[in-house]
């Protein structure tokens, strides 16, 4: 179990370095293939889409055949094939194609994970558990940063997804032989699990609108507009984007396990998520304000977003203490599509509020604002979730 935990954690690790590397090769992409931020904002965006519509399927095979299946054959054909495609990329075409079949690729790691600790460990430690496989997964934020920008000068950016291509089939073959398959949960007699009996949890309506927007701006800033933001505004290089975004890659591996034990220390977690998402708000609001205030001044913010943006295990374990166990699949993969979704759908709608603006300090005030309004107004639907605690 903890050999099958492991590998599973060093799968999240590449699902996270594959949501969030274009930021740092956004400057030589478009060099090389004349892709524009818009065209990336779309790529990220196709990487949540469809990495949210595989959770629909993906729950029922982890309900019905288990998370090793699953996990080793989608991450072996999706992710590698993706990596492969984007190294071998000659336009935005290309890029799109390869970021959807990296979506597919990374779609069930995590859930594989949720779907264990919810069979196989006690309740109360479910946020903690969860906190810690992100958390930990988060490194691949860091590999996606310095260390990528460092080797796509160095080597290459083809050479370097053809590395990481390696990489993603060596971890899919380890993950078909060691990741265990809980005992199945049985449903009541005369009854069949169904999608539908989840979305029947009254309990999950209003978390729902904040799941939607929570993780939106963190990975939207981490993954694709830190890097165009850094660059228009400051002139930051390829090495100054890496180091700001491994900052604040490290804000959201910190804010990760900062979350997982808070709602056993204060006996709550409904109180618990709206206090961080709306200190979150208030640091897109900021910058919203004034993009333009410096470069470190703004890497801080950028920091401040991502480490309180960090809420999704705590929401995770929140609503899945509604879910019953034999729903346990369909339930953390319904919660995890709202989640994702929201991602893909506000990456791909803030290309076009980007070019609202002049391609400057506008462009960035309207983004950021566009992120902090959606964080608010998902704060206020969810002060009438109920709160529960394992």
């Amino acid at each position: 179990m903890k050999l099958g935990l492991a590998c599973l954690v060093l799968g999240y690790l590449l699902s996270q370095f594959y949501r969030a590397f274009l930021a740092v090769l956004a400057g030589p992409l478009t060099q090389d293939l004349g892709v524009t931020p818009d065209d990336l904002a779309l790529s990220s965006g196709l990487w949540f889409l469809v990495f949210a519509a595989a959770q629909i399927p993906l729950g029922m095979a982890l309900d019905q055949i288990g998370p090793r299946r699953t996990t080793a054959l989608m991450l072996g054909l999706g992710g590698t094939g993706g990596a492969a495609l984007f190294a071998m990329a000659q336009s935005a075409t290309h890029i799109h194609l390869a970021m959807m079949l990296l979506g597919v690729g990374c779609a069930p790691v995590l859930m594989a994970s949720y779907y264990i600790f919810a069979r196989s460990f006690p309740a109360a430690m479910f946020a903690t558990l969860a906190g810690a496989v992100i958390g930990l997964g988060s490194l691949g934020n860091i590999l996606g940063a310095w260390p990528l920008a460092w080797a796509s000068e160095v080597y290459g950016w083809r050479a370097a997804l053809w590395t990481m291509a390696g990489i993603t089939a060596a971890v899919a073959a380890v993950l078909w032989v060691v990741i265990p398959d809980p005992p199945r949960a049985q449903a009541p007699e005369g009854t069949k699990p169904r999608l539908r009996d989840v979305l029947r949890i009254r309990a999950l309506w209003w978390m729902m609108p904040l799941l939607f927007v929570n993780y939106a701006p963190a990975a939207g800033l981490r993954g694709l507009w830190a890097g165009p933001y850094l660059t228009d505004l400051y002139g930051a290089n390829a090495n100054v984007v890496g180091q700001v975004t491994l900052v604040m890659a490290f804000a959201m591996i910190a804010g990760n396990f900062a979350y997982g034990p808070l709602d056993r220390l204060l006996g709550t977690r409904k109180w618990v998520i709206l206090g961080g998402n709306l200190l979150g708000a208030c640091a897109l609001g900021i910058l919203a304000f004034s993009p333009a205030m410096g470069l470190w001044a703004s890497a801080a913010l950028l920091a401040a977003v991502g480490f309180f943006g960090a809420s999704f295990p705590m929401l995770m374990a929140h609503g899945r203490s509604f879910i019953p166990p034999h729903l346990t699949g369909r339930g953390v993969t319904l919660i995890n599509l709202f989640s994702i979704g929201g991602v893909g759908l506000l990456q791909v709608a803030s290309g076009h509020v980007h070019r609202l603006g002049d391609g400057g300090v506008t462009s960035y005030s309207l983004l950021f604002g566009f992120f902090a309004v959606l964080m608010l107004a998902g704060c206020v639907l969810y002060l009438f979730a109920t709160d529960r605690t394992d």
